[in-house]
C-alpha cells in the first residue's frame, strides 16, 4: 500500500489533467467524441491502477481531503455567477428542461424496480440504481441509502448505491460527448455554432484569456469561503428537518443570494471573469480526483444483475437524451449541447455535466442557454424534484 499525502494528491492530479490535455488532443478517438480532459486522464489512471493491482498486488491510498472542498467550492462559483436577471430571461426554457428532468427520473425508477423485479432482486435495490445514484450522485445515494438500512433492512445499500453512482460518474463522462456529437451533425447547424461576440458565460470558454488581479482574486477567494463556511452552517440547520438539503446545494444557494443581494444593494459586484477562473479549477481538480482514485476491482463485486440494470440505464439515458431531451429543447445545437449535459448530470453528476457541455463548446462554439440552464437545474433543482420523486416512489405497495 502506498499512501499519497494532501500535496502529492494534488500533484497527482493535476499530472492526470495534463495527461488527458495530451490523450484528447492526441488520440483521434476521445477527439473525435469529445470526451472531456478530466474523465480521459482520470479513467486511464483508474485502469494503470487496476493492473498494478491484479498484477502485482500494490494498491496507491490517495489523500482525498481536498476533494469535498473542491466541489463545493465549484458549486459557489456557480451561485456567485447566477444572475438571476438572466435566469428570468431563460424562465421558458428553464422551465421546459426541468419538465424533461423529470420525465427522466421517472423512467430511471420505473427501469431500475421493473428490471430489479424481473431478475429476482429486492425492488430497493433497483431503485437504488436509479435516480437515487444516477441523477442524484454519491451524496443523495448515501443519504438514501442509510434510510433504507435503518427503516427498510436492506444491509448493503451503502455498498450498492456507491458501486452504481461511481459507474454512472464513468459512464455519464464517455456517452454525453458521442451523443452530442451525433445532435450536432444532425442538427439544423451541423457545423456547431460559431464564436460570436456575447461575452462567454462563466464555464463557457474555461481556456479563454482573462485579465485578473491578485486584489480581484483574494476578493473573489474570500467570497467563495464565505458561501462555503454559510453552506455548511445552513445545511446543519437543516439536518433531520423537512427541507434537509445536501450541503453543495445550500452553498450554491448562499452564493446566489450573496453576489445578486451585494449588487441589488450597489455594494459589490462579483467579477465573473475571476469566479469562473477558480470554478473551473475546482471543476477540473474535484473530477480529476474522484476519477483517478477509482477502485475499478470494487466494481467487479456488483452482482451480475446489478451490471445488467446499469447498462439497460445508460442505453435509456443515451436514447432519452436523443429522442426526448433534444426534441423537447428545440432540436438545435443549444438543443444538442443541453443533450450532454444531461448525460452528465442523468447518470453521473453537475461536474460531469459542465465537463462534458465544454467539450462540446470547445469543438463546435458556444452554447450560452445550455451553461445558464444546466448549472441552476443540475445542482440546485434536481435535488429537490428527485426526493419529491423517491418519497412518491416508495408509496408504492411492494416497498410497504
Amino acid at each position: 500500500m502506498f499512501h499519497l499525502d494532501t500535496l502529492s494528491t494534488l500533484v497527482a492530479a493535476t499530472l492526470v489533467l495534463l495527461l488527458g490535455r495530451k490523450l484528447v488532443h492526441t488520440v483521434p478517438l476521445f477527439k473525435k467524441y469529445t470526451i472531456p480532459e478530466p474523465v480521459a486522464g482520470g479513467l486511464l489512471a483508474a485502469l494503470a491502477l487496476l493492473v498494478l493491482k491484479k498484477s502485482m498486488g500494490w494498491e496507491v491510498d490517495f489523500d482525498m481531503s481536498l476533494k469535498d472542498p473542491l466541489m463545493l467550492a465549484f458549486f459557489a462559483t456557480i451561485g456567485l455567477n447566477a444572475n438571476l436577471s438572466s435566469l428570468r430571461a431563460g424562465g421558458k426554457v428553464l422551465g421546459t428542461f426541468l419538465i424533461v428532468v423529470v420525465g427522466l427520473l421517472l423512467m430511471q425508477n420505473a427501469i431500475g424496480i421493473g428490471m430489479a423485479k424481473m431478475l429476482g432482486l429486492d425492488p430497493l435495490m433497483g431503485l437504488l440504481a436509479g435516480s437515487i445514484t444516477l441523477s442524484g450522485g454519491h451524496g443523495t445515494g448515501a443519504a438514501w441509502s442509510k434510510l433504507f438500512v435503518e427503516r427498510y433492512g436492506f444491509a448493503n445499500a451503502t455498498e450498492v448505491a456507491m458501486a452504481c453512482a461511481t459507474f454512472g460518474l464513468v459512464l455519464g463522462g464517455l456517452i454525453g460527448g458521442p451523443v452530442a456529437r451525433y445532435l450536432v451533425k444532425h442538427s439544423s447547424t451541423p457545423d456547431g455554432n460559431p464564436d460570436d461576440q456575447a461575452v462567454p458565460t462563466a464555464f463557457e470558454k474555461p481556456d479563454v484569456g482573462r485579465m485578473i488581479t491578485s486584489l480581484v482574486m483574494i476578493e473573489t477567494i474570500a467570497m467563495i469561503a464565505i458561501c462555503l463556511t454559510l453552506g455548511k452552517i445552513v445545511a446543519h440547520w437543516l439536518v433531520g428537518t423537512t427541507f434537509e438539503l445536501p450541503t453543495f446545494v445550500c452553498v450554491l444557494f448562499v452564493g446566489v443570494i450573496l453576489s445578486n443581494g451585494l449588487a441589488l444593494l450597489g455594494f459589490y459586484r462579483v467579477f465573473e471573469r475571476a469566479v469562473s477562473v477558480l470554478g473551473n479549477v475546482s471543476l477540473s481538480l474535484f473530477l480529476a480526483m474522484a476519477l483517478m482514485s477509482l477502485k475499478l476491482w470494487e466494481l467487479a463485486s456488483l452482482a451480475l444483475p446489478m451490471i445488467a440494470i446499469l447498462a439497460v440505464q445508460t442505453v435509456a439515458m443515451a436514447l432519452y437524451a436523443v429522442f426526448v431531451t433534444y426534441r423537447m429543447m428545440g432540436k438545435n445545437y443549444d438543443a444538442a449541447v443541453l443533450a450532454a449535459g444531461h448525460c452528465g448530470f442523468g447518470l453521473g453528476a453537475t461536474p460531469t455535466a459542465i465537463a462534458n457541455m465544454q467539450a462540446i463548446t470547445e469543438r463546435f462554439g458556444p452554447s450560452h442557454t445550455a451553461f445558464l440552464v444546466v448549472p441552476m437545474v443540475g445542482a440546485f433543482f434536481i435535488d429537490i424534484v428527485n426526493a419529491l420523486v423517491i418519497k412518491l416512489y416508495l408509496l408504492l405497495p411492494i416497498f410497504g
